[in-house]
Formats: structure tokens, C-alpha cells, sequence
């Protein structure tokens, strides 16, 4: 189920672009300004809208931690701002002053790429401000970017239908005739998947273009330098050309936009459609999924952004739990306890589980001394595997209740982090949980399954210091309720 349940039409002209950070939302407009709303309700912020490209901005994006926002314009530049206030941190001029199509950041905030209509590639460096490496197309107009979830690499698209994978160093990896009549969009999915006959972990990253088509390609984890495309599969169903893609934080779907108006979310498993939205009059120009809560926005040449809410179990956040139940823990019934306990491995335990009616709500009261006393279960190490299976349940309650950004949350423990560092991966994480990892298993990337190519953990400041104020916030909240 999919239903609207807002529209902004603050824009004077078409809206080209929109991103989403955990607490707000960007627009972009061929009217010069770039716009930015609550996720709360959906306000314009006070310092809204952003004034300062001298012609049609054509993108815009948050980095990673939310606390910057880039833009880029026909103007040949690319403008950074700071979005607690507004302010203009930085003009970055493309070389030759080209029209800046695309712009993107590092996953972890290091660097942020250009792209222009001359085809040049730049990368700039975010700390210092200054081109870092840049390069260019082999021939047309730079339309589509997307790094990896890693960093390791990022992809190009460009007018001419191209498919370019560049490393870090702005090195030309691999390149590939995408889209017949040029490629419009491309993004990454955040989740890895797996070769079902050897075994290889893929990014799969989806590309649409002017040919009216979707296409979903993989690229192998193992060899960043001998890496390749590897076609998967199309996905059908716009009658125009394509102009917008972009997976949901699972990677579970992907949703498309298209000059026939229509927007279509499709199941990245089975390539099937799970929805046709048709309330824009006009091209449909972006679309973006937020990160943290089901929702999804699409915007078009007709001058608005429509926000769509999905049903919270077609949005799970992406637990790896294929065949758990995916409604609000405390209301499982008790064969939703059995396909949870299915789901751990434990199979074995249905039976006692529903001798003693444990529902969602008595699954999350339980204690070790009930399972020992009340359930009775004998062995040890089954108990252990239950109450450590019901705290992970706990946390994941307990995240959801306090609404806890799942940036804050560490991706190995899924706590809410307290000393978050940064890994040679770029992402963060708890710093004991990551020392814990790279001295008890193996060294390499929790998120990736690559090996790290340091062991240097960097204390992430930026993201302590977000993480304090989000719980300034709460105890205030708090205070007054």
C-alpha cells in the first residue's frame, strides 16, 4: 500500500532533483533555488530557500552525516551549504566553467564529484576545498553518478549511453555501452548480494535511460581493479524514456520515474512491479527514497514534489531476516513467534514456545530465569541462543520507539553508538565493537566483506558530536512530556 500524503509546489519552474537526509528534504528547481522541509511536517526551514546559483540548479545532495548539502547549476558551479543555518560554505568552480549536471558525495564524506555538460569529471576534496583529481568522458555530457557503498569506486553516466567505473584516484577502471540513446540516472544499492553459484559478493547498482529502459548490472566485491560489469537483468514497464532510479535504503526495491508521467516500484528479486503511481501531469524528473522512515518522494516538470507513505512492512529495514515477520514485534501472534523462532534456526522450540502461548509481547518479557523455569529448556547453550536472540529483538524495539537515526546506530551491534570511529572502509562504527572485530575475526569490512587496507581506527568527532546533540534533543523532549 502506497498513498500520498503531502505535496509541495513552492517551486516557480520544473523541479529537476530531490534528496533526502535523515531529518530533511531537498528540492531543486529550474528556478535557481534549492529548497529544504522538515520530515516532521513537512515545513519549509527558515532559512529556505537557498539563493545564490545564477541559473538552473540540476541536482543537489546531502553527504552522509546530513550536515552538508551540495548543488550544483548551469552556471558551472557546485555550491556547498551548511544545513543547520543555511549558510554558503563553498563555490566550486568548474574547470572551463562547464553547466554541472550531477553531483555526489563520498560514502564517508572525504571527497564530492562534479560532472559538467563538457563531460569533465571533477573530484574535490571536502576538508580543504580543492580539486583533488578530475578527468572526463570519452565522449557526451555528463548525466548520472554513484559511488559504491564502500568508496571504493564510482560510476558515470553520460549523454552518450556510457557506463564508466573509476576508482578513488580518479583512475578509468571499465567502461561499457549502457543505453542505446544515453543513460539519465544510475544509483547503488547499500546491501551486497551473492552469486548463488560460487559464492562472489556484488554491489549491484540499476541505470535507466533514454531508451525507456531499467537495467540492473553487478559489479564483483573481490578485484577493484580487474572489476567489470555484469549485466542482470531489465526491468520493463515505462513506455518514455527513463529519467530517475533510486533503491530503497534494503535494496529490496527500486522506484523509477519517466517521461510518460508515470512512477513505477518494482522488486529487485523478482523484477515484478509492485506499484504504479500516476498523480504528476508532467515528466516525472527525480525520485529518492529516505533513509530511516517509509517514504518516498518524486518530483516532476509539472512543479511539484509529491511524498508518498508506504505500509511499514513493505519498508523493513533490511535485517537479512528474509522469513521473519515483518509487523511491530509486540504484536506478533503466536505463529509469528514460530516463524520468527524458524527464522533463528530454532525450530526445535516451536512446540514449547506454543504449549506456553508466547506471543510477540510475552516473547519480549522473557528472562533467563522464565526460559529455565518456565519453559523449561534444559540445555544451556539453547537458552544462551534464545535470550541473546530476544535481546537483539529488544534493541530493535527500542530503536524504533526512541527513533534513533540509523546512522547513530553501529552496523555491527546495531547500538546506538557512543566512541563511533572511522574505519579504512569509511564507514563508522562503535570503536570496542570494531576492535572486537578485527582481533577476533578476520580483517576485513563488516559492511563489505573486502579486506582493509588499514587497521587505523579514526575517531569520528563529526558524527559524536550529531549523536550528543540528537540526545540533548530527546532529554529535553523528554523533560517536557
Amino acid at each position: 500500500m502506497v498513498k500520498l500524503i503531502h505535496t509541495l509546489a513552492d517551486h516557480s519552474d520544473d523541479v529537476n532533483y530531490c534528496a533526502f537526509s535523515s531529518s530533511c528534504l531537498a528540492t531543486c528547481s529550474l528556478d535557481k533555488t534549492i529548497r529544504l522541509y522538515s520530515l516532521n511536517n513537512f515545513t519549509e526551514l527558515p532559512y529556505s530557500p537557498l539563493k545564490g546559483h545564477t541559473y538552473a540548479v540540476h541536482c543537489c545532495c546531502f553527504s552522509p552525516s546530513g550536515h552538508i548539502l551540495a548543488s550544483c547549476s548551469t552556471d558551472g558551479t557546485t555550491m556547498l551549504w551548511n544545513t543547520h543555518n543555511g549558510q554558503t560554505l563553498a563555490v566550486l568552480k568548474q574547470p572551463r566553467g562547464s553547466p554541472v549536471r550531477i553531483c555526489r558525495f563520498s560514502p564517508d564524506s572525504a571527497y564530492l564529484v562534479s560532472g559538467a555538460a563538457d563531460g569533465s569529471i571533477v573530484l574535490w576534496n571536502v576538508q580543504s576545498l580543492k580539486l583533488y583529481r578530475s578527468g572526463s568522458v570519452k565522449d557526451g555530457s555528463l548525466m548520472a553518478c554513484a559511488f559504491s557503498p564502500n568508496g571504493n569506486l564510482f560510476v558515470t553516466g553520460s549523454s552518450c549511453g556510457d557506463l564508466t567505473i573509476w576508482d578513488d584516484k580518479m583512475r578509468c577502471l571499465y567502461n561499457e555501452k549502457g543505453h542505446d540513446l544515453g543513460v539519465t540516472c544510475c544509483d547503488f544499492s547499500s546491501q551486497a548480494v551473492s552469486d548463488g553459484e560460487q559464492g562472489s559478493r556484488y554491489f549491484r547498482m540499476a541505470s535507466c535511460g533514454q531508451d525507456n529502459q531499467i537495467k540492473l548490472w553487478l559489479i564483483s566485491l573481490a578485484d577493484v581493479l580487474g572489476c567489470e560489469l555484469k549485466y542482470e537483468c531489465t526491468l520493463n514497464g515505462h513506455s518514455a524514456p527513463v529519467l530517475a532510479c533510486a533503491f530503497s535504503c534494503d535494496g529490496q526495491m527500486l522506484v523509477s520515474g519517466s517521461v510518460d508521467k508515470s512512477i513505477i516500484i518494482h522488486d529487485t528479486k523478482t523484477g515484478s512491479i509492485l506499484h504504479t503511481l500516476t498523480q504528476h501531469t508532467r515528466y516525472v524528473t527525480t525520485c529518492a527514497f529516505a533513509p530511516n522512515i517509509p517514504l518516498l518522494a518524486t518530483g516532476s516538470m509539472d512543479k511539484t514534489v509529491n511524498i508518498w507513505q508506504f505500509d511499514p512492512k513493505q519498508h523493513c529495514a533490511g535485517s537479512g531476516l528474509e522469513d521473519e515477520p515483518k509487523m511491530s514485534i509486540e504484536n506478533w501472534s503466536e505463529e509469528e513467534v514460530s516463524v520468527w523462532l524458524c527464522a533463528q534456526g530454532l525450530k526445535d522450540l516451536v512446540g514449547i514456545f506454543k504449549m506456553n502461548n508466547i506471543d510477540g509481547k510475552e516473547l519480549l518479557s522473557l528472562t533467563k530465569h522464565s526460559l529455565t523455569n518456565d519453559l523449561k529448556i534444559e540445555s544451556l547453550g539453547l537458552r544462551s541462543k534464545v535470550f541473546r536472540k530476544i535481546e537483539e529483538l529488544r534493541i530493535k524495539v527500542d530503536s524504533v520507539s526512541l527513533g534513533i537515526p540509523d546512522e547513530f546506530l553501529c552496523p555491527i551491534t546495531r547500538e546506538l553508538m557512543k566512541e563511533p570511529i572511522i574505519a579504512a572502509d569509511g564507514y563508522s562504527y562503535e570503536k570496542e565493537a570494531m576492535e572486537n572485530w578485527i582481533s577476533t575475526k578476520r580483517r576485513s569490512s563488516p559492511m563489505t566483506n573486502l579486506p582493509l587496507q588499514s587497521l587505523i581506527l579514526t575517531p569520528n568527532r563529526t558524527l559524536k558530536m550529531a549523536i550528543n546533540r540528537w540526545l540533548d534533543t530527546q532529554q529535553k523532549y523528554n523533560e517536557t512530556t
